[in-house]
């Protein structure tokens, strides 16, 4: 992968692409988990965006560290590395549950004749961690991006400018 284009730092480049798609997800998978008919029409085409959406994220990350060799040490830099390595594994389980979802709906739908009890515990269950994982991802690309924000941008509000 470059590391520039058009000679700046690809990271912010993709950091959008993550910051446009992760958001998204979440609110396609909370719209998925919580509306059983958007559930039936939506949940493979919110799969497939949740699988881009993880895709991108390692992206990210590896032009995010390339930045971080490139630029002084400070422990804004740091808190925004950390943070940034917990959302992949966030994203992967949301990703999860949303692929129990859309395989559960799949096999009911191809069984309507003859519905199975463990369908409806089932697919319960990967409504509840949806809605947790969904809500703990948005927060957490929320963090991620303040803390990248605060990194590159802390003190430039507190610069004083000629009139």
């Amino acid at each position: 992968m470059p590391n520039t284009v058009w000679g700046l730092p690809v990271h912010p480049l993709i950091v959008h692409i993550v910051v446009f798609l992760v958001p998204l997800t979440v609110l396609a998978a909370l719209t998925v988990a919580l509306w059983p008919r958007a559930r039936r029409l939506l949940a493979p085409w919110v799969l497939g965006l949740a699988t881009v959406a993880v895709v991108t994220i390692p992206l990210a990350t590896e032009s995010g560290e390339h930045l971080e060799a490139q630029v002084p040490r400070s422990s804004l830099v740091e808190e925004h590395a950390e943070l940034a390595d917990t959302l992949l594994p966030l994203a992967a389980a949301l990703w999860g549950a949303l692929a129990v979802i859309v395989a559960v709906g799949l096999y009911v739908r191809r069984n309507a004749d003859r519905p199975e009890r463990w369908a409806n515990a089932v697919t319960l269950v990967a409504v509840v961690l949806t809605v947790g994982l969904a809500a703990s991802t948005g927060v957490q690309v929320i963090r991620i991006g303040h803390s990248g924000a605060n990194a590159v941008w802390h003190d430039v509000g507190s610069r004083r400018t000629a009139p």
